[in-house]
């Protein structure tokens, strides 16, 4: 079949780490990205910058596969280095989603992806027994390429169905990302099996909580209750407050199938119209989570706090507790802004209320970053079709168990790191620990970031690393709150910022400001937290712990695993985005430059937040040059700039839903001289 025409290129690129070197003739192994027109940039561990490669140079390498390259041009005044691709060392086993096209006895993938140009022979016959017709939606996996061949071969690995059915779309998405939609029978058999009973074996050595006040908080269509909280006023004036987790690790034993396929997924992953889950329902919404009526294992952190917030005791372990309350956001919003304090649970919410604001304030004060972007939500009918693009908006109720949450993640690492004495210090001979961790941010974007916002009057501190940085990105966003220009300072901050993830080398966390953390609260739904509850077991125990260098290639898989669920909630929003807007095509929108590249700058339309490209070979008026250290873009001509954040007016130009894209034409005005204004 014929090489596909190239349409976009990929976006802003990630800053990795050290300048590649400069020469050439180097030989490097990395991983090649593909773009549409058959050419792939090669990213190698360690370096910043990716190595360019001409599509007739590629030695049939496709996207994801792991080969080795050779430099073979320096780069330099904003270009790219250039090499070659010499060997295929593996191909990366990816699947890709298309439409089944058959000729007589051939057939292939006509394969639906900006990432791969190339269609994939496949075998008819296996195909036809694997239930496919022509025309349907499938996954395939290129095995190789055979040389003088036109493209790769491969074979199917899923028959997805009717080609624009929600059902066959979803799952598409989800077998793009190499991501299952539903557990195997030895999995769900597994869950089955696993007893409900709570006697006196699974009470031995636990705490007993079910006659103490006891809530949980959750959005209002949440299946799966994992964390909740108790609260209890103590003699001294003090306040006893129990953060409960789902004793999940109490029933997923390690090496089960349950475990093995939990392991395997990593998270749950959050698509626009459902939730697939890390766990069989019969552990994520029966047995672990805690509902309210029924005695549930629990995994706590209890804390005495004094009313002024300062915590006098901490106490890790496992419990039972009942829950006597199931509250969603807006019910317990509407107690804390107009409950009875004389009632317990209206008093407890409003107490915790205040004891959660201390510490938001605190944090704020130590230098964490809260960059308070609205949060777009698409809303699906019955048969998934988008009908509504809202804003989500984070109340009183959110911030409260996001508090106490962050409090008990907080107190599990620094527990363990300090070797149980939590003074704050680490312990030299401290036990290998699953850690959330994020590192400081790029220096030279936060520069562009203050050049950038001193264009507008603002003042940005010099230092651009430690806490310093941190001080300087709050001061710069709080004093363009309510302004035009803080949707444009939020995203190049964010941009600046390097990406949280696991492992055994506590950095700290430079966005929460803490010197430890970890996950310990989300174990129906985060593997990472059942690996930190196993690890508290045997601490608890007197254990040691496990090897450090295998528990590092867990959290390793495990971030992987994150960044692969992301991508695909990520796509299902984009999919369902672009549906949304197929009715609008030609219908006029004011927004915001959101982004820019060198062919083209990204709009935010208002007020759904939704983002398209306008490309700037489509701008009539001027051509128009790209700006990096400024982001800017000038006209050649007429010198005008067009900056991020800048308000514009467009038109949708094309909805494409295959490609999940969104073209905008920018609407340019012009005084009576037909001079643009």
């Amino acid at each position: 079949m014929k090489k596909k025409n190239a349409k976009h290129l990929p976006s802003k690129r990630v800053n990795r780490g050290r300048k590649a070197s400069q020469a050439v003739n180097l030989e490097y192994t990395g991983q090649v990205m593909m773009t549409r027109d058959g050419s792939v940039f090669v990213r190698i561990e360690g370096q910043t910058d990716d190595v360019f490669v001409k599509n007739s140079r590629t030695r049939n390498a496709l996207d994801g596969d792991t080969v080795r390259v050779v430099v073979t041009s320096r780069g330099g005044d904003g270009r790219k280095r250039e090499g070659k691709i010499i060997e295929v060392l593996e191909r990366s086993g990816r699947q890709f989603v298309g439409i089944l096209h058959t000729v007589g006895a051939q057939a292939w993938v006509l394969v639906q992806s900006r990432y791969m140009p190339y269609d994939i022979e496949v075998d008819a016959e296996e195909a036809a027994a694997m239930g496919a017709k022509r025309g349907m939606k499938v996954a395939a996996v290129a095995d190789g390429w055979h040389r003088g061949e036109a493209g790769p071969y491969g074979h199917l690995v899923d028959v997805l169905g009717e080609p624009g059915a929600n059902e066959t779309e979803m799952h598409a998405i989800l077998a793009e990302f190499g991501l299952p939609y539903r557990f195997p029978e030895e999995v769900d058999n597994a869950a089955d099996a696993i007893s409900e009973e709570i006697g006196p074996a699974e009470l031995k050595g636990r705490k007993d909580f079910r006659d103490t006040l006891t809530f949980t908080i959750d959005p209002a269509d949440a299946k799966d209750f994992d964390d909740a909280l108790s609260f209890k006023t103590l003699p001294s004036g003090n306040y006893e407050v129990g953060v409960h987790i789902a004793d999940v690790s109490w029933y997923v034993r390690p090496g089960t199938a349950v475990d093995r396929e939990a392991r395997e997924r990593g998270t749950s992953v959050y698509l626009v119209d459902r939730t697939v889950p890390m766990l069989p329902e019969k552990l994520s919404n029966k047995l672990c989570s805690l509902r309210p009526g029924e005695d549930k294992l629990t995994f706590s952190v209890v804390f005495e706090i004094t009313p002024k917030g300062e915590i006098r005791k901490r106490w890790i372990g496992r419990t039972v507790i009942c829950s006597d309350f199931r509250l969603d956001y807006e019910e317990a919003q509407k107690i804390i802004m107009e409950g009875d304090p004389e009632k317990p649970l209206d008093q407890a919410l409003q107490t915790l209320w205040g004891l959660a604001d201390i510490y938001r304030k605190a944090a704020a004060k130590a230098g964490a970053i809260d960059f308070d972007r609205p949060e777009m939500k698409v809303e699906v009918d019955s048969d998934g079709r988008p009908v509504n693009v809202y804003e989500k908006v984070s109340v009183e109720s959110n911030w409260l168990i996001e508090q106490f949450m962050l409090l008990a993640n907080r107190t599990v690492a620094e527990f363990v790191a300090t070797g149980g004495k939590m003074n704050g210090v680490a312990a030299r001979d401290a036990k290998p620990m699953v850690y959330r961790v994020h590192g400081e941010p790029n220096s030279e974007k936060l520069a562009r970031l203050a050049l950038f916002s001193r264009s507008f009057g603002y003042r940005f501190g010099e230092e651009l690393e430690g806490r310093a940085a941190a001080r300087n990105i709050q001061k710069l966003l709080a004093s363009a709150e309510g302004k035009p220009e803080l949707p444009a300072f939020q995203d190049i901050a964010l941009r600046s910022m390097a990406k949280a993830f696991y492992s055994t080398d506590n950095i700290g966390h430079y966005g929460l400001a803490y010197k430890f953390y970890t996950h310990f609260t989300s174990p129906i739904r985060r593997y990472p937290d059942t690996m930190v509850h196993r690890l508290l077991e045997q601490y608890l125990a007197g254990g040691k712990g496990p090897d450090r260098h295998k528990l590092e290639e867990e959290c390793v898989h495990a971030s992987e695993r994150e960044v692969l669920a992301a991508d695909a909630e990520r796509t299902s929003v984009k999919y369902k985005l672009v549906e949304y807007m197929m009715d609008k095509v030609g219908l006029e929108f004011d927004g915001h430059i959101s982004g820019m590249t060198e062919w083209g700058m990204y709009v935010e339309i208002e007020p759904t937040k939704i983002e398209g490209m306008v490309a700037l070979r489509e701008i009539r008026s001027d051509f128009y040059d790209f700006d990096e250290d400024r982001y800017r873009l000038i006209g050649r001509r007429s010198r005008h700039i067009l900056r991020l954040g800048d308000p514009v007016r467009i038109r949708v130009k094309s909805a494409n839903l295959e490609q999940r894209l969104l073209d905008f034409e920018l609407i340019e005005s012009h005084d009576s001289a037909g001079n643009r204004r």
